[in-house]
């Protein structure tokens, strides 16, 4: 217990639980004076604690959104897919185009030359695909629906399994998302600036927009990884409770149950 005076208070380490973990559980400080009532006391760690398992629960829930809003880019690509296989298969656009020149109605001949080609099709096809992964990357790794190597980690404890997870984050993902972000924002804004289309001749243009999906998609896995990472963090130095808590929203440290 710590006492917060008019000065300021004295920092204090928190206590550890049975198991040598430290824990919310006794970190307290008393406020005296400035007002408060005799006695009032916060439970700091403990508070801390509960704050990052209520951020990781609002980062899951949004990755959760963007996830599932991203996933219905599944339907227009599977269309694009079907109808530029069948197209090209027999024909169909070059068959479509012919019987309208050869009415006399060049304006529709003219749109489907212009916009209906299979070199757009096709792009169109890696855009919608691009856009879709870059868009769930983040809610893949909060729903621990990515690859993982479990040669060596399946063989260690929960603990381990989550210092693992806060190294890789503190390590690999942080740096990872901030060079990405940082060098394809420049890549979107030089494609901007320079109106960049597509370097086939009957290609999409505004290559920018696709483009702009990677710092985009960074982001949102910079987000997830910090929801991951206040969630272990929790599991290792929260209370039991928390910890259990912490457990149940974490499915990377449910792996070896499944």
């Amino acid at each position: 217990m710590l006492l917060f005076s008019a000065i300021g208070p004295e920092r204090m380490a928190p206590p550890l639980c049975h198991d040598g973990r430290p824990c919310g559980g006794g970190t307290s400080i008393v406020l005296v004076g400035r007002g408060y009532p005799a006695g009032y006391s916060i439970d700091v760690w403990g508070e801390t604690m509960q704050q990052l398992l209520a951020a990781s629960r609002a980062i899951d829930r949004f990755q959760s959104a963007v996830g599932r809003t991203a996933a219905w880019l599944l339907i227009p690509m599977m269309l694009v897919i079907i109808i530029d296989v069948i197209t090209r298969k027999f024909g169909l656009l070059i068959v479509a185009k012919d019987f309208f020149l050869n009415n006399g109605m060049a304006v529709p001949a003219h749109l489907i030359g212009t916009y209906f080609t299979s070199t757009k099709f096709q792009e169109l096809e890696w855009h919608l695909h691009a856009a879709l992964f870059l868009l769930c990357l983040g809610f893949g790794y909060v729903k621990n629906s990515h690859v993982r190597i479990e040669i060596i980690r399946e063989r260690f404890d929960l603990q381990t399994k989550s210092w693992l997870e806060i190294i890789g984050i503190v390590f690999f993902i942080v740096p990872y998302t901030y060079l990405l972000f940082r060098y394809g924002l420049n890549f979107a804004e030089r494609s901007f600036e320079l109106n960049e289309v597509s370097s086939a001749l009957t290609g999409l243009s505004h290559r920018w927009i696709i483009k702009s999906f990677v710092p985009i998609g960074m982001v949102l896995l910079f987000i997830a990884a910090m929801g991951v990472l206040f969630r272990n963090l929790v599991f290792l130095f929260g209370s039991p409770d928390l910890s259990r808590e912490a457990q149940e929203l974490s499915p990377e440290l449910h792996l070896s149950e499944e």
